[in-house]
């Protein structure tokens, strides 16, 4: 078998690359230059997983692409990396994804939806600056819940809905194993964590995205993501002492 990875050279992608390679399955990562000829650059291949550009102006333009390349070239299989909470009408890029993942449901391919809650991996670096003694900083409330997921078990997720057929066809909110907040992460990590505001040259997409989150946080559910694993998702103390290891 052979999976194209729209997106490959990003973080999300070369995790689901890697992946997808334990299990014994051979990849293609894919850039921009794919879309100088997108039917080419999938030719070949059995499935292709769709990883949009972060803040893409433009992702259901990006994934509708995508989805007529994969028909044109014969790929019959199509992956696609949504969002917690696509359909939030407060933030406009989710909701770009939940227009994409509409494109994707009736494409005629074999699909499967992945919708993510944010990385664990998405604090490290503030982590890291923050230790052995500080305060990590965020744009948004440090007391809200998400539903904050292991990229690595997001990525080994991808790699089973994409290497079995009774995955077709189903959507799969992935969460952690518990909800926590960002204050949670800091106090797992052994530091503090306070809100500050967002600089004025932020784009206004995630200046919407950050004032949801004050308000709601981004609650998700783990209950998928343990049965596609077969085993317990990695809790945030997990992640930490794996990766802040490195």
């Amino acid at each position: 078998m052979k999976v194209a990875i729209l997106g490959g050279s990003g973080k999300t992608g070369r995790a689901v690359g890697a992946a997808l390679a334990r299990t014994g399955v051979a990849t293609r990562p894919l850039g921009r230059a794919a879309f100088d000829d997108l039917p080419a650059a999938l030719a070949g291949a059995d499935a292709v997983h769709v990883i949009a550009p972060n803040l893409h102006p433009d992702e259901p333009s990006y994934v509708a692409a995508v989805l007529a390349a994969a028909a044109e070239a014969g790929v019959g299989r199509v992956g696609y990396h949504s969002v917690a909470s696509p359909y939030a009408p407060a933030m406009p890029h989710h909701l770009g994804k939940a227009v994409s993942e509409d494109l994707v449901r009736r494409s005629g391919l074999a699909w499967t939806i992945l919708q993510p809650c944010a990385y664990v991996q998405n604090l490290l670096p503030a982590v890291r600056s923050a230790r052995p003694s500080g305060v990590v900083e965020v744009p948004y409330a440090v007391d809200t819940l998400f539903g904050m997921v292991d990229l690595q078990d997001v990525a080994a997720a991808t790699a089973v809905v994409l290497t079995g057929g009774e995955h077709a066809g189903a959507t799969y909110e992935l969460g952690g194993p518990a909800l926590v907040s960002v204050a949670d992460v800091a106090a797992a990590a052994g530091v503090a964590a306070r809100r500050v505001p967002a600089g004025d040259d932020v784009h206004p997409w995630l200046r919407a995205m950050f004032d949801y989150y004050d308000a709601h946080g981004l609650p998700t559910g783990g209950v998928p993501l343990r049965a596609l694993l077969d085993r317990a998702p990695a809790s945030v103390e997990q992640v930490l002492a794996r990766d802040l290891a490195r």
